[in-house]
């Protein structure tokens, strides 16, 4: 039984292609997945407040030392605490907004940009 030619798969250059596509998207993992990884530990910390008594965290002085702790812990020594999360206090409530951005520079002069903005509520324990 011969094998047609429309049977015989891709290319050399069809390979290269789908090579290149692959290539290119884990690249752009490689360089994204470790800011949404951070981004994911600064949350558990943020929220963490609530049930680490330990801690005892009753002021914003202590929530923004709390968070400066977790974030060494966590290896996140890019970001400063002052500058991505602003708390205050209503209502026996914590309010931690957590907002800012990080770019990755990807082909010459276009970058990926991942912007993050949360807004936290928690219970003062």
């Amino acid at each position: 039984m011969k094998c047609t030619k429309s049977e015989n798969g891709l290319s050399l250059l069809g390979w290269l292609m789908a090579l290149a596509i692959v290539a290119f998207l884990a690249s752009t993992a490689f360089k994204m997945v470790p800011h949404y990884m951070d981004y994911m530990a600064l949350e558990k910390i943020i929220t963490s407040v609530q049930t680490d008594r330990v801690a005892n965290v009753t002021t914003v002085a202590d929530f923004y030392s709390h968070v400066s702790k977790g974030m060494q812990v966590n290896g996140i020594r890019d970001l400063n605490v002052k500058d991505i999360l602003n708390v205050k206090v209503e209502n026996q409530t914590f309010i931690a907004q957590l907002h800012y951005e990080k770019r990755e520079p990807m082909i010459q002069n276009l970058d990926l940009v991942a912007r993050f903005d949360k807004e936290f509520r928690v219970p003062i324990p």
